[in-house]
């Protein structure tokens, strides 16, 4: 039996629309929060996913240092924990995949940064062998996640949780919660500047 499109991308849409009427909006004032305290104080944030979630923590350190921090005196301070290939590999290969994140923390994390993990299972071991790590160190967590929100949404102490049982929607609003932060946090800062 074929497919009808029209139906499936309709019954998509809708699910995606519903799904961003569900999300917390008290979990997203605290995301956009502990972002601009991290720059007011001059804080470090590390961010970090796999697969398609690795891409949203690289699109996010570009949108922050970049695009948020170009020509400003006060300037984001993001580094993404998926982008460097060569050391993650080396981690893996010697010490085993879910060491890739916690290792590079040991090298840089201080207290008070922010460590950011993205999963939207909940459950990838690396990401949570890395807020664990954070957390014995004094260090803010935030955890991005979907379906039940796995152990990542217990371990975190923030979280935005997406409220639904599907890969992909959930991808979707991790991506689409950096460009709302990159809009608000942008007219917030302009405003300031001229303010």
């Amino acid at each position: 039996m074929e497919m009808n499109l029209n139906e499936a991308i309709e019954d998509y849409l809708s699910r995606l629309k519903r799904t961003v009427d569900l999300l917390s909006r008290q979990e997203l004032e605290g995301f956009l929060e502990l972002l601009v305290d991290a720059l007011e104080k001059g804080r470090d944030i590390y961010v970090m996913g796999n697969g398609g979630s690795s891409a949203t923590a690289s699109h996010m350190a570009v949108d922050f240092n970049k695009g948020l921090s170009l020509g400003k005196t006060r300037r984001f301070r993001f580094h993404c924990l998926s982008d460097n290939i060569p050391t993650i590999t080396a981690y893996a290969n010697d010490m085993g995949y879910e060491d890739i994140f916690v290792e590079q923390l040991r090298n840089l994390l201080k207290p008070g940064d922010l460590v950011i993990g993205i999963s939207g299972s909940g459950n990838s071991p690396n990401v949570l062998k890395a807020i664990e790590y954070a957390n014995s160190v004094g260090a803010l967590t935030l955890g991005l996640t979907g379906y039940d929100g796995g152990a990542l949404k217990k371990m975190a102490r923030f979280g935005v949780h997406v409220p639904i049982a599907d890969m992909q929607i959930t991808e979707d609003l991790h991506m689409m919660l950096d460009h709302m932060a990159y809009s608000v946090l942008g007219r917030r800062l302009a405003a300031e500047n001229h303010g």
